[in-house]
C-alpha cells in the first residue's frame, strides 16, 4: 500500500485482503451535493490513501466548540493517564458500556492505541456518559491517522460538533435510548414485514431494536463499516438509520420462513450482520438503504425530541447509565374482554415507541359505561393518544390507534369534521391480523355502520393532554410529511353525535366507521 504512515497500527496482511489501494489519489470536488454522490458511489472506497485525505478534510470542516482538544493536548496528557500500564491491559472507559474494541485489522499496537485514546477522551469529555459507538469510530479513524494524537483530535472534533442540525454520535443514555426508540418507530413504518417477524419471535421488540447501533458499530465487517462511515461523515446521522433499516430488510428476506439459529433473535441478527458478506455486498447494502423513502432530517429530529421527552417523563436523565426500557403491557395489570395480553402486546408494538413505554389505562368500556357516544367522549376527552378496540356481533375484532384528543371535534360547532395526524391507523385481529395505515386520504361518504358487540378505549397514564401546544408536539402534523395533496386530506378521525370515523387510507379501503346503536357491550384504553 501507499502512504505507510497511515498503516503503522494496521496488520498489513489482513488489510491487503480487505481494502486495497487501487482507486484515485485526489479529490477536487467542493460542492456538497457532488460530494454526497461520490460518497454513495464509493469514489474513495477503493483508495486507502484518498480515504485518509477525505476524512481529514471532512472532519476538519466539522463546526466545533471554541475549546476542542487537539493533538497537542493528547501529547500532554497521555503519559499521565496511561502511566506505567501496558496499553493492552488498560481498562476501557465506563461510557463505552462494556463494548469491545473491534479489531478492524489493527495490530497489537493499534488495539492498545484505541484504549489509550478512549481513556484520554474520557478525561477531556467528562460530560460524555454513554457512547458505545466510540470504540468502533476510533478504531476506524486510527487507520487513517499518522499517529495516536491525530486520531484523538479527529475523534474529539466529532464529539465536539456544535451544529444543532448535524447530530453525529450519541453521547448520553438518554440520546442513545431515544435513538433506539426512533429506530423502532422507523422500522414500524418502513419495514413492516420485518417488524411483524420481530414481534412474533421476540418477547420485547424494544430490546431487539436497542441493538441497532451495535449492528453498525461493531458487527459490520471493516469494509462495510468504512463505506457507511464515508457517507455518514458527509450526510450525518440519518445515514445510520437507513443502513440499519436495510440490514433488517435483508435479515427478514433471508430468514423469513426459516427456523432461527438460536432462541435469541438479537444474537441471530448480530451473527447475520457479522457474516453479511455471504448475503449482500457493501454496494447493494447502501443501494437498499438509499432506496428507502425516509422522513426528512427535520422530521426525524422531531420524532427524536418526542421520544426524549417520553423518556424524561419516565425519569431518565442525560447522566443516566444504561437501564432496560421495556414495552409496558404487563399480564398482571392488564385485563380486557376483547383481547388477551399476547394480542395487546402485538398492538402495543405498533404504536409509536414513546407511548409504548407506558402501561395502558382503561378509560371507557361499554360493559361499564354503556353505549352512549356522549359518555364515550366524556370519558376520553383530555387524553391522547387513545386506542379503540371493537368486537363485533360476528366475533370479529378490530380497532384503531388515535393520535389526537377527541375534544378536537368540538371545534366544528357540532358538525362532523376531521382532525388527527398521520400516526393514526386502523387494524383488525380477527379473523386475521392486519394493520392499515395512510396512503392518500379522501373523505368518503359514510359507509354502512359496523354492528358492535364490545368496545374498549385505552390510553396511557404518562401522556395526558397539555394546554401548551409545544407539549403536544407530533412529528406527523404537516400534510407535507406524507406527500399528501392538501391539508384537509391529512386528517384522519372524526366524531359526531351518532358515529365515529377513522380512515387511515380511504383510497385503499379499510376504514373504521362505528355507531353504538346496535352495540351490546364496549370500552376504551389510554396509550
Amino acid at each position: 500500500m501507499d502512504s505507510p504512515g497511515y498503516n503503522c497500527f494496521v496488520d498489513r496482511d489482513k488489510m491487503d485482503a480487505t481494502i486495497q489501494d487501487l482507486g484515485p489519489k485526489e479529490l477536487s470536488c467542493t460542492e456538497l451535493q457532488e460530494l454526497k454522490q461520490l460518497a454513495r458511489q464509493g469514489y474513495w472506497a477503493r483508495s486507502y490513501t484518498l480515504r485518509g485525505k477525505v476524512y481529514q478534510r471532512l472532519i476538519r470542516d466539522i463546526p466545533c466548540r471554541t475549546v476542542t482538544p487537539d493533538a497537542s493536548v493528547y501529547s500532554d496528557i497521555v503519559g499521565k493517564i496511561v502511566g506505567k500500564h501496558s496499553s493492552g491491559s488498560l481498562p476501557l472507559p465506563e461510557f463505552v458500556d462494556n463494548t469491545q474494541v473491534p479489531s478492524y485489522c489493527l495490530n497489537t499496537r493499534g488495539e492498545g492505541a484505541v484504549r489509550k485514546i478512549l481513556l484520554c477522551i474520557a478525561n477531556q469529555f467528562p460530560d460524555v456518559s454513554f457512547c458505545p459507538a466510540l470504540p468502533a469510530v476510533v478504531a476506524l479513524l486510527l487507520h487513517y491517522s499518522i499517529d495516536e494524537a491525530e486520531c484523538f483530535e479527529k475523534a474529539c472534533r466529532i464529539l465536539a460538533c456544535n451544529d444543532p442540525s448535524k447530530k453525529l454520535i450519541d453521547q448520553s443514555f438518554l440520546a442513545f435510548e431515544s435513538s433506539c426508540m426512533t429506530f423502532g418507530d422507523l422500522v414500524n413504518k418502513y419495514c413492516q414485514a420485518a417488524h411483524k417477524l420481530m414481534v412474533a419471535i421476540s418477547e420485547d421488540v424494544l430490546q431487539v431494536y436497542a441493538d441497532w447501533q451495535r449492528w453498525l458499530f461493531g458487527e459490520l465487517p471493516l469494509n462495510y463499516f468504512a463505506r457507511v462511515f464515508d457517507v455518514f461523515l458527509v450526510e450525518g446521522y440519518k445515514v445510520l438509520y437507513r443502513v440499519a433499516l436495510a440490514i433488517l430488510k435483508f435479515f427478514h428476506k433471508v430468514r423469513a420462513g426459516q427456523p432461527l439459529e438460536s432462541d435469541n433473535v438479537k444474537q441471530d441478527i448480530r451473527t447475520f450482520v457479522k457474516d453479511i458478506a455471504k448475503t449482500v455486498s457493501p454496494e447493494k447494502l447502501l443501494e437498499k438503504a438509499f432506496a428507502i423513502r425516509l422522513f426528512s432530517r427535520k422530521e426525524i429530529q422531531l420524532l427524536q425530541m418526542a421520544n426524549e421527552k417520553a423518556l424524561k417523563q419516565k425519569g431518565i436523565t442525560v447522566k443516566q447509565k444504561r437501564q432496560f426500557v421495556h414495552l409496558a403491557v404487563h399480564a398482571e395489570n392488564f385485563h380486557s374482554e376483547i383481547v388477551g395480553v399476547k394480542e395487546m402486546r402485538d398492538i402495543w408494538s405498533w404504536v409509536p415507541e414513546r407511548f409504548a413505554l407506558c402501561q395502558p389505562l382503561l378509560l371507557f368500556s361499554s360493559l361499564q359505561h354503556g353505549y352512549s357516544l356522549t359518555r364515550f367522549y366524556f370519558q376520553c376527552e383530555g387524553h391522547e393518544p387513545t386506542l379503540l378496540l371493537i368486537k363485533t356481533t360476528q366475533k370479529e375484532v378490530c380497532g384503531a390507534y388515535l393520535s389526537t384528543d377527541w375534544s378536537e371535534r368540538n371545534k366544528f360547532g357540532g358538525k362532523l369534521g376531521f382532525f388527527g395526524t398521520g400516526e393514526c391507523f386502523v387494524f383488525r385481529l380477527q379473523p386475521e391480523v392486519q394493520r392499515y395505515e395512510w396512503v392518500v386520504i379522501k373523505h368518503p361518504e359514510l359507509t354502512k355502520p359496523v354492528s358492535l358487540e364490545s368496545t374498549t378505549i385505552l390510553s396511557s397514564p404518562c401522556h395526558s393532554v397539555s394546554s401548551d401546544p409545544a407539549d403536544r408536539l407530533s412529528p406527523f402534523l404537516a400534510a407535507r410529511h406524507f406527500n399528501l395533496p392538501s391539508k384537509t386530506e391529512s386528517l384522519f378521525m372524526a366524531g359526531g353525535n351518532d358515529c365515529l370515523i377513522i380512515e387511515p387510507d380511504a383510497s385503499a379501503g379499510p376504514q373504521c366507521v362505528a355507531t353504538p346503536k346496535e352495540a351490546d357491550q364496549g370500552g376504551a384504553l389510554r396509550d
